[in-house]
């Protein structure tokens, strides 16, 4: 028998995406799934457009939050109200390929493993394949993942007979993803990749400047307020950081 898995998606003013989330979401080849859309106070008409499909497909939730408290909230508002063995994010305007759920399961079943995730490639406004292609490794530990920050939040499938949902609960930080997979792999997890692109991460077609410099107070306040590494050690992982952060967009 299938084993249910749970699409955790935050919602935000996605009204321009959200219609075709859900209809790529149930496209899917493996169908054994609920979606559960979690609304964190949009002012636009997504909330009226995931409703409609609610009444349409008993698997698709939509559970409103009272107020905005971020994406990390909604994720984890929706992981304590998923039914399903399996935990899988998605972001509203990334894209899945059909396959997406079905071969990650497989691969997962086949590894023994409590944490997978996949390649993806970068893509236009429209979710149109750049060419942009980010590979994955075959395995990641902690140590690994501090310098490579390959795995990507809508590629990620957890079993919680293996995982503790406590762990996979996100951290009210900034880049709360990243630090959720250090938790786990700090834990003792190895992270499972399956290098095939099965995920189209939509970005906008500017790049500013101002978001590369975010990001890299992130990374750095990540490795010294969370991971409390030492300066030096927290300096040899930013390096490799940075260096693959560049090859990932050239």
């Amino acid at each position: 028998m299938d084993k249910l898995v749970s699409i955790i998606v935050p919602v935000y003013n996605a009204g321009a995406y959200i219609e075709e989330t859900i209809e790529m979401v149930c496209r899917q080849t493996y169908t054994c799934w609920e979606l559960l859309l979690v609304d964190d106070c949009s002012k636009d008409d997504g909330k009226e457009k995931i409703e409609a499909f609610c009444c349409r497909d008993e698997r698709i939730r939509l559970i409103a939050k009272e107020k905005n408290e971020g994406a990390a909230l909604a994720r984890n508002t929706g992981l304590f109200k998923a039914e399903g063995r399996y935990i899988a994010f998605l972001d509203a305007d990334d894209v899945w390929l059909p396959e997406k759920l079905e071969k990650e399961l497989h691969f997962m079943e086949e590894k023994k493993a409590a944490f997978v995730f996949s390649g993806y490639e970068f893509g236009d406004e429209s979710a149109r394949g750049t060419g942009k292609v980010v590979k994955v490794p075959e395995t990641i530990t902690y140590r690994e993942a501090l310098s490579r920050t390959v795995i990507f939040t809508s590629t990620v499938i957890f079993d919680t007979e293996k995982i503790d949902k406590k762990l996979i609960e996100m951290p009210l930080v900034k880049s709360e993803d990243t630090a959720t997979w250090w938790k786990i792999l700090r834990n003792g997890y190895t992270a499972y990749g399956l290098n095939e692109v099965l995920v189209i991460y939509r970005r906008p077609g500017k790049s500013l400047s101002s978001n590369k410099l975010v990001a890299i107070k992130r990374i750095w306040n990540l490795y010294r307020k969370e991971e409390q590494l030492s300066l030096p050690y927290s300096i040899y992982n930013f390096v490799l950081w940075a260096f693959g952060a560049v090859l990932r967009r050239i």
